[in-house]
């Protein structure tokens, strides 16, 4: 008899546990637009400082992955669930008096202490996922669950495009421009930006206090979702506070870290998974945080509510391709398939570098495709066999999540500085910047080479 996905009498467990996935899907894609969000809101925060957006959002996971592992070994799934949810609603609610403050610092550590909650949340789930059925269909499962994550960041998307976004100010200003200026549709982005940013100015040095007003405004603007999404993830608290859970783990009374990770790093699939997962992370993040940069800076008449729909295109493409990945794993090798969409994101990533315009997104948008296997395969490939280990070995690949705290300061560097002339055609700041993305994808696609040539995981 064909082993099931999932085990029968852990289906409704499964199932509200595959929720946490959406859930922490709608926090990291209703996050990435505020990069650029604001940069245009506090006009005087450059590329590299809005960043820090990110490196607090994903520094959080880095920050607690390994606590909530050791916390989920010595007590259980469930109580790492409902941990990681309270830190989830305080994050989210903390957005209210940063709020208050209208300093942009504030926001960032809102969204340090919310992700202390997602790596509570990442580090349990997954490997909770994991043991509800047959180890061989283990792969399969967390594939399954993760394709639900997705539908979060769908959701996260929409959200920041028509309740964030198009309702700030500087948006706005920029549709009236473009408005009263046709000739705008076909200048080049650099010529529009730099008149658009001027008028800007103008009506900020005449008009300050209304200047001050709107500015407010934008920021309630942005912390209301927030504030919502606090309230949304208590009620979620509450629901598996008083359902009964399976409990699948085996807890340990003497717990020995030192020597699980000494295990662990004897272990090759897992460091190199580690790697990987780094390298992965940094390339999702990047690609979907500035795919709304590359738009403007690339592609005339461009708004930030139509850039974001790009975005939310890449995520219908990742949502698909997710879905269409965890079927062909079941005929693929494991290894082939992700070194194979590896290779196909790094070309797409370089038709966006050197195209710089309308199909320089498209590619930069395709990538998604590419990426969807991508987090659940490595992190499935990284755990196999590892037993009781694995607790502590998610939270290394949940640690690997720090790339994409470290990756888009760096992009936000490059972005801040001079374009590059090759001679033969020269690349503006923000489409150099998506050579650490190339770089990225060829990691990936080495390990999963190494996957199947010499770890032969997943082997069909």
């Amino acid at each position: 008899m064909k082993n099931r996905v999932v085990a029968k009498e852990h289906v409704l467990s499964f199932i509200l546990v595959t929720s946490l996935f959406a859930l922490w899907g709608f926090a990291n894609d209703i996050t990435n637009p505020l990069v650029r969000a604001f940069k245009d809101v506090f006009q005087n925060l450059t590329n590299t400082q809005s960043s820090l957006i990110q490196f607090a959002f994903y520094g959080g996971y880095a920050t607690m992955a390994i606590p909530a592992a050791l916390f989920i070994r010595k007590f259980s799934y469930k109580a790492g669930i409902l941990l990681g949810l309270a830190l989830y609603a305080a994050g989210a609610l903390l957005f209210i008096p940063a709020a208050v403050t209208m300093e942009f610092i504030w926001f960032p550590v809102s969204l340090y202490v919310l992700t202390f909650g997602l790596a509570f949340l990442e580090t349990t789930a997954n490997p909770y996922i994991l043991s509800m059925g047959d180890e061989k269909t283990a792969t399969q499962r967390l594939n399954l669950a993760q394709s639900f994550n997705p539908i979060g960041s769908l959701l996260g998307m929409f959200v920041a495009s028509q309740l964030i976004l198009a309702k700030l100010w500087p948006a706005k200003v920029r549709a009236a421009e473009l408005a009263a200026h046709p000739e705008y549709q076909t200048t080049h982005p650099d010529i529009v930006n730099g008149k658009i940013a001027a008028a800007m100015d103008a009506f900020k040095e005449a008009n300050p206090h209304e200047y001050l007003a709107q500015q407010m405004a934008d920021v309630n603007i942005i912390r209301n979702p927030y504030a919502i999404l606090g309230v949304v993830v208590l009620i979620v608290f509450f629901v598996f506070l008083f359902k009964k859970m399976p409990d699948t783990s085996n807890r340990e009374e003497h717990i020995h870290p030192l020597e699980t990770v000494k295990r662990l790093f004897r272990t090759n699939r897992w460091w190199e998974g580690v790697i990987a997962q780094t390298f992965y992370v940094a390339a999702q993040i990047t690609c979907w945080t500035f795919v709304i940069h590359y738009a403007m800076e690339n592609v005339p008449g461009m708004t930030l509510k139509k850039a974001q729909f790009y975005n939310i295109g890449a995520m219908g493409l990742f949502l698909i391709g997710r879905f269409v990945c965890t079927a062909l794993l079941k005929y693929v090798s494991t290894g082939k398939l992700l070194m194979n969409l590896a290779i196909s994101g790094g070309l797409l990533i370089l038709g966006s570098i050197f195209l710089q315009n309308y199909i320089g997104l498209l590619c930069l948008v395709g990538t998604s495709a590419c990426m969807a296997l991508m987090f659940p395969t490595i992190y499935g490939i990284a755990l196999d066999g590892l037993g009781e280990d694995a607790k502590l070995g998610s939270a290394g690949l949940v640690v690997a999540i720090v790339g994409g705290a470290l990756m888009p300061l760096g992009m936000g560097k490059i972005m801040d500085m001079e374009g590059v002339n090759l001679g033969v055609i020269t690349l503006n700041s923000v489409s150099a910047s998506f050579v650490l993305p190339l770089i990225s994808f060829v990691v990936v696609a080495v390990f999963g080479y190494r996957t199947f040539k010499i770890h032969h995981v997943g082997d069909k």
